[in-house]
C-alpha cells in the first residue's frame, strides 16, 4: 500500500475490473440509459467494456450523461475564461460550492471540450457511504477527504490529503478541484475557509506559503445557477442556523441532493474561471506577514476573484430588491421573470412566515452584496 491508497481514486488498471462488477447495478444501469437513451442494454454494456482507464469512462460515458443533464435540466451552460489555460498544464481550481456533483462535473466537462487536463476532485467520504457511489466517485477521479476524525486523526488526515495533492499537481501534472469551504455554500454567500488553505499548505516543505501557491497554479473558479434545484432542501439547515439549533441531516438527504441538483431545473447555468493567481501572491509575499495573515489575505484574494468572475442572473437581482423593499435592479430583471420567481417563493417558503423568506432572499441575493461590496455599482 501507498500512503494514498485510502483516499485515491481507482488506478487505470482497476478501472475496467471495477466496471465490470458495477455494471448490472441498478443505479449504474439507470445512469448508462441517461447518457445513452436512444442505446439498447447491449449496445451500452459494450461501451462500458472498452473503458480502461479513467479518462475513457469520463469521455465516453459522464460527458454524454453531463450533456444530457444539460439539455434536459437547464435552458443553456455558458462558460468564460477557459481560453487562458494552458493545455498539458495542471491547475489548482479553487471553486465556490453549489452542488455537491453538478459542480466539478461542469468543470471537467469544460475542461475536456478545451482540451485541457481535467481535474482529480476532492470529495467528502461522508457523501459516499454506499458502495455504489463511492466506486462511482473513484471511477470519476475523486479522493476523499475524511470526515468525523478526533483532532489528531484529522490533522494526520489533511497532511495525508496536502501531499496527495502535491503529487497530483506535481509528478502527476493533474489538475485538482477543490471547494473554498468544508461542504456546500448553503446561504449564498461564497467565502474561501482559511482552513482549507491551511490544509494546501501543511504539503509546503520550505514554510514559504506565497511561493509555494505559486507553484500549484492556484485559478477560482466561479459557478453560478439561475435557479438552485436543491434551494428548497437547504432551508432547514439555514433555519436551524438562524434559530442557533443543532442540525441533524435526515437519511439519505445527501443522495437526495444529488439527484435533485442534476435532475432539477436550473433555467441558466455559468462557469468562469479566473486567472492564475500570481501577481497577488507576490504582494502577499511583499508584506512579510505571519503565516495565518498571510493565509487570510490569500483567502481574500480568491473570494474577491469569485465575485468578480461569479455571473449574476435575474433571480440575484429580483431577490436583492425584494429582500431590500426596493427596485434597485429593476433594469436587470423583467416583469415576468419576477413572477416567475415569486411563484418559486410561494411554492418553498411558508406564507407569513418571514424568518424562513428572508433566508431564501439571501440564498439568492448574497451573490449581489458580495460583488458589492467589492466592486461597487
Amino acid at each position: 500500500m501507498t500512503d494514498f491508497d485510502k483516499i485515491r481514486p481507482y488506478l487505470d488498471t482497476e478501472v475496467n475490473g471495477a466496471l465490470q462488477k458495477l455494471k448490472r447495478h441498478p443505479m449504474i444501469k439507470a445512469l448508462m440509459s441517461f447518457a445513452f437513451p436512444e442505446k439498447k442494454l447491449g449496445e451500452i454494456e459494450e461501451i462500458v467494456d472498452e473503458c480502461h482507464s479513467i479518462k475513457d469512462f469520463q469521455s465516453r460515458v459522464i460527458y454524454f450523461a453531463v450533456r444530457n443533464v444539460i439539455e434536459k435540466s437547464s435552458e443553456g451552460f455558458s462558460t468564460s475564461g477557459f481560453e487562458k489555460l494552458e493545455p498539458d498544464t495542471s491547475y489548482l481550481f479553487i471553486s465556490n460550492h453549489r452542488d455537491i456533483i453538478l459542480d466539478t462535473s461542469l468543470l471537467n466537462y469544460t475542461l475536456h471540450d478545451h482540451g485541457l487536463v481535467m481535474t482529480a476532485s476532492a470529495i467528502g467520504d461522508n457523501l459516499v457511504q454506499k458502495p455504489f457511489l463511492l466506486a462511482l466517485s473513484k471511477l470519476n477521479r475523486n479522493f476523499l477527504i475524511r470526515r468525523g476524525l478526533s483532532p489528531r486523526e484529522m490533522l494526520m488526515a489533511s497532511k495525508n490529503v496536502s501531499e496527495y495533492i502535491r503529487q497530483l499537481l506535481g509528478s502527476e501534472k493533474r489538475s485538482v478541484w477543490i471547494a473554498q469551504r468544508e461542504g456546500r455554500t448553503k446561504d449564498g454567500n461564497d467565502q474561501t475557509q482559511q482552513g482549507v488553505l491551511k490544509m494546501l499548505a501543511l504539503a509546503d516543505t520550505e514554510n514559504d506559503l506565497p511561493a509555494y501557491f505559486k507553484k500549484l497554479k492556484v485559478v477560482p473558479v466561479s459557478i453560478s445557477y439561475e435557479f438552485d434545484p436543491t434551494d428548497v432542501l437547504k432551508m432547514p439547515e439555514l433555519m436551524a442556523k438562524h434559530y442557533d439549533v443543532e442540525y441533524v441531516k435526515t437519511n439519505n438527504e445527501d443522495f437526495n441532493s444529488i439527484l435533485k441538483g442534476a435532475l432539477g431545473q436550473k433555467k441558466r447555468m455559468h462557469i468562469a474561471v479566473g486567472d492564475v493567481l500570481d501577481e497577488e501572491l507576490d504582494m502577499i509575499a511583499e508584506k512579510e506577514e505571519k503565516a495565518n495573515k498571510q493565509l487570510q489575505m490569500l483567502a481574500e484574494v480568491i473570494d474577491k476573484n469569485i465575485y468578480g468572475s461569479y455571473k449574476l442572473w435575474p433571480s440575484n437581482y429580483i431577490a436583492y430588491d425584494l429582500l431590500n423593499g426596493e427596485d434597485t435592479y429593476k433594469a436587470k430583471y423583467t416583469a415576468r421573470e419576477k413572477r416567475q420567481f415569486e411563484r418559486r417563493i410561494e411554492r418553498r417558503v411558508e406564507r407569513d412566515n418571514e424568518v424562513a423568506l428572508k433566508n431564501f432572499l439571501a440564498m439568492y441575493a448574497n451573490p449581489v452584496i458580495n460583488k458589492l461590496k467589492y466592486f461597487g455599482e
